[in-house]
């Protein structure tokens, strides 16, 4: 029989600041219950990161708030209210499946958004069942907790409940789940967007006030320029996280505006994946036809959704709207420059390169032009430089590689740094392992029969992508060539 466990002991210490906002901003309500939830996975390392009891969160108790059956103590649920470009058209939207829980404050005053993913229907759901299936929220669980192994800012996953229920979609019906997210914030470009279209300036005005308090608190609240410097640690979090993307080949997929977090972290994980192959024109999503959010596309649609973010601040940034436009259209000329820095710093690190020279570009770009011409795995050349094991792949027998290789070694020779030193650089910059594609679909089809060992296996694996260890090497394999290029789909 399950241990009985009070609500106090998992640990809820929650507090509901978004509330404070005006409440076009959110709709309260109660979770949507389920009918025979039981818990498919929990991140005990985290929950404890959070000041949560992980053996209660397994109990009956713990396993209710999760599926969506009770409102934790301490909680006020309520679905967000925003907006969103989706491939380049406004809707508004909001939460049509997910309920925000309340804010956990940790045990070192941290502040995190506890939300349920697929809790059920809300007052935007806009006739869909606000339901999730299995699959997709188990996916959400890898990738973003791979993510936060490589280094990348990102939401997280707390657990995963299968809700006992089957849920209908074009491919049939599937097992119902709910996924636990933690967050820094849900705040998104879109949630801006939403108070500039369906509200005021001034509930503008508090929503721009709730994010500088929420997630820069060192900028002063009378500074007359907050809302310019707002604007611009976004733009700075966005220009760091995007060259992260870059950096590992990761592809999110949809970078619609509501899917872009004003706190920097990577959000909504749906048809994302990683690059085998490289190529800057990678799609996965099988909705994407025309490319608009390809891999070389992600620094360019990122500064998109920055100039629709500060169009929603304009009024706050100058009372003469000509010159909060120039404003505004300097910023974003700043976060293409940071972009660009952040980039090229991240190769030369992955190239060994500890200082910065003229010819540097250039010896980035020629690899990668190679690389794309000879189908080289993007991941595993990185690898295969950073260790000297140039075999088994076409790109190093090409004759053009042989002359750019020279030019390396003689870029390196030119540094202080130590044989050494240069290894540990690059083995801390180039993971040995990613989500590849192949390994996550059979953890998921392994996973949604039952089997939970190998997800397990592969989350034990990803937990360390720099270890570079045996028991990575199986993992680091690409797949077998295949018909057709792989795609995804939005999690559902």
């Amino acid at each position: 029989m399950t241990k009985k466990i009070d609500k106090t002991e998992i640990g809820w210490n929650l507090d509901n600041s978004y509330a404070s906002l005006p409440d076009k901003f959110y709709t309260s309500m109660n979770p949507n219950p389920v009918s025979s939830p039981k818990l498919a996975i929990l991140n005990k390392p985290l929950a404890g990161h959070l000041g949560l009891n992980a053996e209660a969160l397994e109990s009956e108790e713990g396993v209710a708030v999760l599926a969506g059956n009770r409102a934790p103590e301490g909680g006020n649920p309520l679905a967000q209210a925003y907006a969103g470009h989706q491939f380049g058209y406004l809707t508004m939207l909001g939460d049509g499946r997910a309920l925000l829980l309340g804010e956990q404050i940790t045990p070192d005053g941290q502040r995190f958004d506890i939300q349920l993913k697929g809790s059920g229907r809300t007052a935007y759901s806009r006739g869909g069942d606000g339901r999730a299936a299995l699959g997709p929220m188990l996916r959400e669980y890898i990738i973003s907790e791979a993510m936060h192994a490589l280094g990348i800012p990102t939401t997280r996953s707390l657990a995963v409940v299968a809700t006992g229920e089957t849920i209908r979609r074009e491919t049939g019906f599937l097992p119902g789940a709910v996924l636990t997210r933690v967050a820094a914030s849900h705040l998104r470009v879109g949630t801006f967007q939403y108070a500039a279209g369906a509200g005021s300036i001034d509930e503008v005005r508090a929503l721009a006030d709730y994010a500088l308090q929420r997630h820069f608190p060192e900028i002063d609240s009378k500074d007359p320029e907050r809302y310019l410097k707002l604007f611009q640690e976004v733009a700075k979090r966005q220009a760091l996280l995007i060259a992260k993307w870059q950096l590992v080949g990761f592809i999110h997929g949809v970078m619609n505006t509501d899917n872009m977090a004003i706190s920097g972290e990577t959000i909504d994980y749906g048809p994302c994946a990683f690059m085998d192959v490289y190529h800057p024109k990678t799609v996965f999503s099988s909705i994407d036809a025309q490319g608009r959010y390809a891999y070389n596309n992600q620094p360019i649609i990122g500064g998109w959704n920055l100039a629709r973010f500060v169009e929603t601040l304009l009024p706050l940034l100058h009372d003469e709207q000509e010159e909060a436009v120039a404003i505004a259209q300097t910023q974003l000329k700043v976060y293409a420059e940071q972009f660009h820095e952040n980039w090229h710093a991240g190769m030369r690190s992955k190239l060994g390169l500890f200082n910065e020279e003229a010819e540097d570009e250039s010896l980035i770009d020629d690899l990668l032009k190679l690389m794309q011409e000879h189908e080289a795995d993007y991941t595993n050349t990185f690898v295969a430089l950073t260790f000297g094991k140039l075999e088994a792949a076409e790109l190093f027998e090409a004759p053009e590689f042989t002359e750019w290789h020279s030019r390396w070694q003689e870029r390196l020779s030119r540094q202080q740094q130590s044989k050494e030193e240069v290894l540990e650089l690059m083995r801390s910059s180039n993971p040995a392992v990613i989500p590849r594609n192949h390994r996550v679909e059979a953890a998921l089809e392994a996973a949604v029969k039952g089997d939970y060992r190998v997800l397990e296996r592969l989350l034990a694996v990803l937990a360390d992508p720099f270890a570079h260890s045996t028991e990575q090497a199986e993992y680091a394999q690409p797949p077998e060539p295949t018909s057709g290029p792989y795609q995804t789909f939005c999690g559902t």
